[in-house]
């Protein structure tokens, strides 16, 4: 039999024909198109689930390519930072910003006190002490929205003032407890042993007692009682809170993965507590300085008004105006003992609030 393909004319295209206007069938196609089981294109002919992977694999890609386009729309450039983080929720936080206004308004009374006071807080006015008696204290007058103290001084002057001395005592006081408390802490978070155990059963002993009453033990033990000795008092008391809560926070960051890395990579002790526990340990410390400032200036006032404080008369001191006039003074004219006490709590109820709204925008753990 003849071979077709030896044939004149056989596998030759007329002329005006195209591959498109005349397709081939058979196995001359398969020839013409390139080797057997590739298309016309000359790639790989594709099955069905070839074709169907290939869709869902374009699907996927446009569904990425959307969420990275929303992901970009609304991150932030710079990240969020855990004090950034946290900033922000208090902003959004009612109570936060009610702490933050009282505490606002408090430090710029004291820090500006000379200023806004209308009279020296130890000055004694004629048209008071006229009408000063025994069993009479004037009231609000002219120039004198609260009246006269038992001397004939000017009262709201000496509440004025009064915000500086708080101020002082507290933020002292709080310095004084931080900075012992994350010493002992640091040392015990760090060391571990012998040396943990020793310094927690000496701030255990401490804990034990009520704080006031360690506090007044403190004050009694000085030879003379002075604004010092209350401030140390207060501090002295505050340390242990402070070094139990650095020392449990440094015990958690001992075994955390970064710690960990570094010692690996032979990085001194030194530089692992001091650049990588310590750091990591100081927030929650911060925070509660806040609330620990509340508890001192309560504290202090207490102390002063104990008699254990200053014993200056003419120094004003929200405690001491507290237990010297209001409680001497107080059925003759009671305002002398509810503008200090008023004062007092809602600086500490400020304190208090904003440490409590910190706490909670920090710390996951505590978040409502």
């Amino acid at each position: 039999m003849t071979d077709p393909t030896t044939r004149p004319g056989v596998g030759k295209p007329r002329t005006g024909d195209t591959p498109t206007d005349q397709p081939a069938e058979g196995p001359a196609a398969d020839g013409q198109a390139g080797q057997p089981g590739e298309n016309p294109t000359g790639r790989p002919a594709e099955s069905p689930a070839q074709r169907r992977e290939r869709s869902i694999g374009r699907l996927g890609d446009r569904k990425r390519a959307r969420l990275d386009e929303l992901a970009r729309a609304t991150a932030d450039p710079g990240g969020v930072s855990l004090y950034r983080d946290a900033l922000r929720r208090l902003r959004r936080n009612p109570v936060a910003i009610v702490g933050a206004v009282i505490v606002g308004l408090f430090v710029l009374v004291a820090l500006f006190a000379p200023l806004i006071a209308p009279h020296d807080p130890v000055q004694r006015f004629d048209e008071l002490t006229r009408d000063l008696t025994v069993d009479s204290i004037p009231g609000a007058t002219a120039g004198h929205p609260f009246g006269s103290d038992p001397l004939g001084r000017d009262f709201l002057s000496r509440m004025i003032h009064g915000s500086r001395q708080t101020l002082f005592v507290g933020v002292l006081a709080t310095l004084i407890g931080l900075t012992l408390g994350v010493l002992l802490g640091a040392i015990a978070g760090a060391f571990g042993g012998w040396v943990d155990v020793v310094l927690m059963r000496l701030t255990d002993v401490m804990l034990a007692l009520p704080s006031l009453l360690l506090a007044i033990t403190l004050v009694a033990m000085a030879s003379r009682s002075s604004q010092w000795t209350v401030i140390f008092a207060v501090a002295i008391v505050s340390v242990p809170i402070f070094a139990r809560l650095l020392r449990g926070s440094m015990l958690a960051q001992r075994e955390s993965d970064h710690v960990l890395a570094a010692r690996a990579l032979g990085v001194k002790e030194r530089n692992i507590v001091l650049r990588h526990m310590l750091p990591n340990s100081l927030t929650a410390v911060i925070v509660q300085a806040t609330l620990t400032f509340a508890v001192s200036i309560l504290d202090a006032a207490a102390l002063s008004f104990l008699g254990l404080g200053d014993p200056d008369i003419n120094r004003a001191e929200w405690g001491l105006m507290l237990g010297v006039d209001g409680q001497r003074y107080f059925e003759v004219r009671p305002e002398l003992a509810y503008y200090p006490a008023l004062a007092i709590i809602v600086v500490a109820l400020g304190f208090t609030l904003l440490g409590e709204a910190m706490r909670e925008a920090i710390d996951p753990k505590n978040r409502r």
